[in-house]
């Protein structure tokens, strides 16, 4: 019986369990996120853990016990179809990670279990990966995607302002309009008495003329 024997034997020796161990935290450090089954990835989680904690120490001694218990397996990128060395698993725990979670007390890694079925034994997959991985691809921002919301920002307030414009420019037509109707009003009045002056004068000098000729027949 296994009565208060801690771990998981997975099926291996102690020996390929503790490398499988090291591969996995290596994986996680090197990308951020892993896809494995339950069981390796509640194996490997407090070994992770400890490895960061001794990274948020970033001493020297730290990074010499970090060696010594993880291993400092090159990290390799493929450019042109050819391997480039981008560094190392340990430089980026001590320089890029471990600074990340320095006000963290703990928690650094989470695992989250998925629908999937591995094919073969049926073994449940889960995402093994960092804290805050997601959190921090949302914040790092692209120059063009800036400018993008700056350009988005910029055309949603001109559409803004066109409806104010063109509520102002048909407030003036119709103030224009008043006006003119009002001056041809205004036409229209002094017309009518330019021609009511015209008519009493015309009317004055007939009466005028009358009078004269009722003089003259008189004589």
């Amino acid at each position: 019986m296994r009565h208060r024997v801690a771990g998981r034997r997975l099926s291996r020796t102690g020996k390929h369990r503790l490398a499988m161990r090291r591969n996995l935290v290596s994986s996680l450090f090197e990308h951020e996120t892993v896809s494995t089954t339950i069981e390796k990835a509640k194996d490997a989680k407090p070994f992770a853990e400890k490895m960061i904690t001794l990274a948020k120490k970033g001493t020297l001694a730290a990074r010499r016990r970090a060696i010594a218990l993880l291993g400092d397996r090159a990290i390799i990128e493929d450019e042109d179809n050819k391997p480039v060395k981008k560094g190392t698993v340990i430089g980026k725990l001590f320089s890029d990670i471990g600074p990340r979670y320095l006000d963290r007390p703990g928690g650094y890694t989470r695992i989250i279990r998925l629908s999937l079925k591995r094919l073969g034994d049926n073994g449940s997959i889960v995402l093994f990966q960092l804290i805050g991985k997601q959190e921090k691809a949302g914040k790092e921002k692209t120059k063009k995607q800036k400018a993008d919301e700056t350009k988005d920002t910029n055309e949603t307030v001109e559409a803004q302002d066109v409806p104010e414009a063109e509520v102002a420019t048909e407030q003036e037509q119709e103030s224009l309009a008043d006006k003119s109707g009002d001056s041809k009003e205004e036409d229209k009045k002094q017309t009518q008495e330019d021609d009511n002056q015209q008519e009493e004068a015309v009317e004055e000098k007939d009466s005028d003329k009358e009078d004269k000729q009722e003089k003259s027949e008189d004589k």
